[in-house]
């Protein structure tokens, strides 16, 4: 079994038991998000009220990572042969922008900068990738020897990855522009705890900017630490008796933080404190359209998910969606 085959075979078979043991920690929280096929409620002055909150992606396209950048588009990666996919949140229409490497090589996390530059984690490619949005054409490739590149955040002087098989971050330099440099591996110490399969996964930055969360699914059932990016010493946030075992992507908004759970079809929010120690339980969106989402992006007051759909095996006709729900 290829490293891919074993970090989407744990992906779709992780127990119903530590699935479970997520929604009893947040149970008392959950509540439906929007209503399946509507909008905002009626008499919201939210101008996104007419844009549609759920729409397709190309049949057998395998999304998982999302980003939204200055604009109202979303752009979404695909596992199976990592192109890049746009649709308008406006109308929910959109076409492939960028033909990937081909099979072997997806698009797995994305964000995006401001100069229309794409980042993506190459997973089990072992690298990273930029891409220019405008024309669709991949600027560079990184081959870095990662064993699963999952997933990305942009701060002001690197973009960073994520590696699910190893105890280590990439960081790709950026400079004032952010024109992007050398790459360098930064090991992950401290309360890092390293399972034999899939471990790290999202990765944001703490409200006050000095150092990255990251969701680490083997530690004490399932926890986030916060990484110093100067050493790569880990620490434990605390959670409480909260537990992120199915953490996959993180979106930072404010002091805000969303946990995509995909296995549990659930987002936990969490308000963290600024230094990024410390978070406390919200709620827990859920919504009975959510099929396994991986990674959330932010649009006015909504946020957006691709459903994975894990818990099928893909094919050429296999449907896809994005979802979208309201922030709380």
């Amino acid at each position: 079994m290829t490293l891919a085959d074993r970090s989407f075979a744990r992906r779709r078979l992780l127990t119903t038991a530590a699935a479970l043991g997520g929604a009893a920690l947040l149970g008392g929280t959950a509540h439906a998000a929007e209503t399946p096929g509507q909008g905002p409620q009626k008499g919201s002055k939210d101008p996104q009220k007419h844009w549609p909150d759920r729409f397709p992606l190309p049949n057998g396209f395998q999304p998982e990572g999302i980003a939204i950048g200055s604009a109202p588009f979303a752009y979404f990666g695909s596992l199976a042969n990592g192109d890049i996919y746009r649709a308008s949140l406006a109308t929910g229409r959109g076409s492939v922008i960028s033909k990937g490497p081909g099979a072997g090589h997806p698009s797995v996390g994305l964000k995006i900068d401001r100069h229309g530059r794409l980042f993506v984690s190459g997973g089990s490619g072992g690298d990273l990738r930029t891409v220019d949005v405008r024309t669709g054409k991949i600027e560079k490739t990184y081959a870095v020897g990662g064993t699963f590149v999952n997933d990305v955040i942009l701060t002001p002087g690197a973009a960073w990855f994520t590696d699910s098989f190893a105890p280590r971050l990439y960081r790709l330099a950026l400079d004032r522009h952010g024109k992007p440099g050398a790459v360098s591996t930064v090991p992950l110490g401290g309360d890092w705890q390293q399972g034999a399969d899939f471990t790290a996964n999202g990765i944001e930055r703490t409200p006050d900017g000095s150092a990255l969360l990251v969701v680490n699914a083997f530690a004490d059932g399932g926890t986030l630490m916060r990484v110093d990016p100067r050493t790569g010493a880990a620490t434990a946030v605390d959670l409480g008796a909260a537990r992120i075992p199915n953490g996959d992507g993180l979106l930072l908004l404010g002091r805000t933080l969303y946990v995509v759970q995909q296995q549990q079809n659930a987002i936990d929010v969490f308000r963290l404190n600024s230094a990024g120690t410390k978070g406390t339980v919200i709620t827990r969106i859920t919504d009975p359209r959510f099929r396994i989402p991986t990674t959330a992006a932010a649009w006015g007051d909504r946020l957006y998910l691709p459903n994975a759909r894990f818990d099928v095996e893909p094919t050429p006709d296999t449907e896809y969606d994005a979802v979208a729900v309201r922030q709380v």
